[in-house]
Formats: structure tokens, C-alpha cells, sequence
């Protein structure tokens, strides 16, 4: 588990966790949280229980959503019994943990420490683009947060040097902010481009005027060891792939 400084908060406990530690096997080894994935269920629980017990929290209080790449967010009070389709979760609820699972994509986590209100998103590059960031804390908003108060931290995402993209997909985001063009680069490949994922999802976090927005600076491309990586086992050919969690928690104490 990977910890953030600017997250060691009064009454808060998070970790961005790797994929060591855990029961999973073969292309899952070992701590794959990813319930939608191709592994054993049975490790999958296993490995989820393991992580709500380092956040302190009971298993079934470890809530993550069915991420769909959108900016909807859930408010989590307690166990659910259906995974909500959302990409945000927020809650005021001690005893609950929010968690993001990602592969290459941003996991943000956030937190007003004195509203006692926290926040986790799933941000790829469409949500980085629409927004799932700003409606999760808008929603954290309504809980009592304030964003002058709000500290996010964005854990293990894949990075510039390992994310290419190709000739259309920057039409997208010049089409909000010419300004956009600064986070692409040439690629070696000829009309392609390198993207830099981390950097604009912690830039547009920063605008927002929260009192933190951090980039951990972790590639899951990169540290095959620790992390796992869709574009990874997708450039090998591989069936499947496991699925990092990140998540946070009131604490109940």
C-alpha cells in the first residue's frame, strides 16, 4: 500500500494499493480487487477483505462502483447491495471506504479532513475531459465540503512516456482549450502523439482552487511489479488483467 502524505489527515485513512500481497494467480497475482474481472471470485473477495481491513473498515463497508467512464456520482452511506453505475463515490459516513479500481486510469482521491467528508473518482481520459473530478466534488459540496479545504491525490495512472494515442484523439480536448495542445508531444510513430493523462487531470484539479491537487507521479506502465496495466497486457496479448484499488475512509473511532 502507498500512502500520501498530504492524505495523513485527522480522522482519515487511505492507500493507493499495489498489486502485491494479495491471493490472486497466474496474469492476476496477486492483490486484484477487480470483481468484474476473469479471476477466481473467491480471491477477489479475499483480497478486497484484505484491503478494507488495512482501511479499518468491515468488509461489506468497502463500497466501489461499476465505473463506466462517466461523471456520475454516488453518496455512500453504507453497504450496497448492486454496484452503482457511477464513476465518483463521496460519503460523511465513518466506517465507510470509498474504492476506485483502475488499470492505466486515474484514481483521485480526496478529502475535507474538517467536514469530515471524503471523496474517490475514476478518472480516464474521458472523464478526465468531462469532468468526473468537478462533479465528484461538487457533490462533496453538498456534504459540507469546501473546496479551499479539499485535498486531492491522484494515485497510479499510466503515464506520457507510455500513452500513446493517435492522429483524432486530441481533437477532443482542442475542441474545450486550444491551451490543451501542451499536453501532447510526437510520438515516434508517425502523426501520433504522446499523452500526458496525470498532468492534465492534476492542472484541471488545481483550477478548480482546491487546497491541494497532488500527482503521486506512479506509472502503471512502467512498474510492471507493482502495478497492473490494461495497455500492458493488451500489448502482450494477454486475456485479461488485474484491477489496483485505491480507497479512503472515515474513520469510525
Amino acid at each position: 500500500m502507498i500512502s500520501a502524505r498530504e492524505l495523513e489527515l485527522p480522522g482519515i485513512a487511505h492507500g493507493f494499493f499495489t498489486r502485491e500481497g494479495g491471493h490472486s494467480q497466474g496474469l492476476y497475482a496477486s492483490l486484484n480487487a477487480g470483481l468484474g474481472s476473469g479471476d477466481d471470485l473467491d480471491a477477489v473477495r479475499k483480497n478486497r477483505a484484505k484491503v478494507a481491513c488495512k482501511l479499518g473498515v468491515e468488509t461489506d463497508h468497502l463500497v466501489s462502483g461499476y465505473q463506466v467512464h462517466g461523471i456520475d456520482v454516488a453518496v455512500v452511506t453504507g453497504p450496497l447491495a448492486e454496484r452503482p453505475k457511477v464513476d465518483g463515490l463521496v460519503s460523511n459516513t465513518p466506517g465507510v471506504a470509498l474504492g476506485i479500481l483502475t488499470a492505466d486510469c486515474g484514481p483521485v482521491l480526496f478529502a475535507d479532513a474538517e467536514a469530515g467528508v471524503i471523496g474517490a473518482c475514476h478518472a480516464g481520459w474521458k472523464g478526465a475531459l468531462t469532468g468526473v473530478y468537478r462533479t465528484t466534488v461538487e457533490e462533496m459540496e453538498k456534504l459540507g465540503a469546501e473546496r479551499s479545504r479539499i485535498v486531492a491525490v491522484l494515485g497510479p495512472t499510466i503515464s506520457q512516456k507510455s500513452y500513446e494515442v493517435g492522429p483524432e484523439f486530441p481533437d477532443a480536448f482542442l475542441k474545450v482549450d486550444q491551451g490543451h495542445k501542451a499536453y501532447f508531444i510526437p510520438s515516434v510513430k508517425e502523426r501520433h502523439h504522446m499523452f500526458d493523462l496525470p498532468q492534465f487531470l492534476t492542472d484541471e484539479m488545481k483550477r478548480m482552487g482546491l487546497a491541494q491537487a497532488v500527482n503521486l507521479g506512479l506509472c502503471t506502465y512502467a512498474d510492471e511489479a507493482r502495478f497492473y496495466s490494461f495497455r500492458r497486457a493488451t500489448h502482450r496479448q494477454e486475456k485479461d488483467f488485474g484491477r489496483l484499488i485505491s480507497g479512503i475512509a472515515l474513520r469510525a473511532d
